[in-house]
């Protein structure tokens, strides 16, 4: 199938060349000259494991272009998918970039002269694509629905594994509002033979956002169960959830007593919060429509609540060792909000770095690759943290090191001499026995 991808960020980059490599004939839309020209000599515009070589194989292979001219994409494709951004103001969802995009395309239509189905890919909120973006095309066309297609197909990728989710998922949403569309995304995920579940677009929609706010609360849970554990005293809370996890409808037990441990289990682990560009905004943008609608949205504003106060865990804890952090050398490992990406939107690493700077102590950080996405979104605090290649250099000078990012290639801290030093977990990245020397903190523990 010939299609159209409009968008180039994570969603619309990952979605095109994997559908490439499926052996569409794909081309990706964007504004932007210099990312057009970059993916044309197969060079990615953002960091995501597996996409440069992916992409080279699709780029050289003639299934992958990308263009500024979104008609030029248009022509010949039967189906386009957008993918543009979706950002949050104040905690409600800016429609701003899929009404200009629904617009150009609704205006390519007026003279297509063909049945071309506009699928939205960008997470929306429920009632959207049926509405929002239909009127776009209809106004920009003069034409009204069925004329042209609408669908909805959302996406469950998480950053730093999309190429792997993408090519292995676990279900596909095809999401419709009329028959043409629908035959068409059967056709675009004929290659995939994993359960379909074809519904509404609203449907589809509110699929994406329950997915994501059910994960979020998982997290924001054990977290507050893992805060009332440190309160407590005796407790680690690791203890505590390998007690839950052992629980079958969590974990169910298999032939001969193996456990299946599903990816699940990994929601229900304590830490720093939740970050990066879904859960945060997702979350919002439920509670926003639920509020807009007359619901109060009460277990939104929890899981919210206890997300935006975690991060201050950290401090809390550390100064009930080290009150005065004023002129302490503290070694912050890890800036972006999770592994395997450069993404920081929503880091804990950026309360955590603004809270350490506040308190005057000498901020030292190390990302593998997210140093330059920090300092842009950290602020005016991010001009006195020392930003360093060699963390390992750093840590004997350190009396406070933090692990805020379960980066592998902080594995080998547990070889550093630790000793008289502060070592914050806050990932529970290190079982304690493992850093002999130094004092061992983390969220959700205090034992002595």
């Amino acid at each position: 199938m010939k299609l159209a991808v409009v968008g180039t960020g994570y969603v619309g980059l990952v979605s095109g060349v994997c559908l490439a490599a499926k052996g569409h004939d794909v081309t990706c839309v964007d504004i932007n000259p210099a990312i057009v020209d970059r993916l044309n000599r197969a060079e990615p515009t953002i960091y995501e494991e597996g996409l440069p070589e992916l992409l080279k194989e699709v780029r050289d292979s003639g299934r992958f272009r990308a263009t500024t001219q979104i008609t030029e994409a248009l022509d010949g494709s039967d189906l386009v998918l957008i993918a543009v951004g979706t950002p949050s103001e104040n905690g409600v969802i800016d429609l701003k970039y899929i009404r200009q995009v629904a617009g150009e395309i609704g205006a390519y239509i007026k003279t297509a002269g063909r049945h071309i189905s506009v699928v939205v890919k960008s997470t929306v909120v429920p009632g959207t694509t049926d509405t929002v973006v239909r009127e776009e095309i209809e106004a920009a066309s003069g034409f009204k629905h069925p004329a042209f297609g609408l669908g909805m197909n959302p996406e469950f990728l998480r950053e730093g594994e999309a190429i792997e989710d993408f090519a292995e998922p676990d279900r596909i949403v095809l999401g419709n509002e009329d028959p043409e569309t629908l035959a068409r995304l059967e056709e675009l995920y004929a290659p995939w033979s994993v359960d379909k579940v074809r519904v509404n677009t609203r449907t589809a929609e509110m699929i994406k956002y329950a997915n994501n706010a059910l994960l979020a609360t998982q997290i924001s849970a054990v977290n507050e169960i893992a805060n009332l554990a440190a309160a407590l005293g005796g407790i680690d809370v690791l203890d505590v959830v390998g007690g839950v996890h052992l629980d079958k409808r969590w974990n169910p037990i298999l032939e001969a007593g193996a456990r299946a441990k599903p990816q699940i289990l990994t929601y229900l682990v304590p830490g720093c919060g939740f970050g990066g560009s879904c859960f945060p905004k997702d979350v919002q943008a439920l509670r926003s429509q639920g509020e807009q609608n007359g619901l109060p949205m009460r277990m939104m504003n929890a899981v919210l609540d206890v997300n935006d106060a975690q991060p201050s865990q950290v401090l809390d804890i550390v100064e009930r060792d080290l009150p005065d952090l004023s002129g302490k050398r503290v070694l912050v490992l890890g800036l972006a909000f999770k592994p395997g990406t450069d993404d920081v939107r929503e880091s804990a690493s950026l309360k955590i770095v603004d809270q350490l700077v506040a308190k005057g102590a000498d901020v030292v950080a190390h990302d593998p690759i997210a140093v330059d996405h920090f300092k842009k979104a950290v602020g005016p605090a991010g001009e006195q943290v020392r930003y360093v290649e060699d963390w390992e250099a750093e840590v004997a000078s350190a009396q406070v090191v933090i692990v805020a990012t379960k980066w592998p290639d902080y594995a080998v801290l547990t070889s550093q001499d630790l000793s008289g030093k502060l070592l914050f977990d806050a990932r529970r990245m290190f079982p304690p026995a493992q850093v002999g020397g130094a004092q061992y903190l983390s969220i959700g523990r205090r034992i002595a």
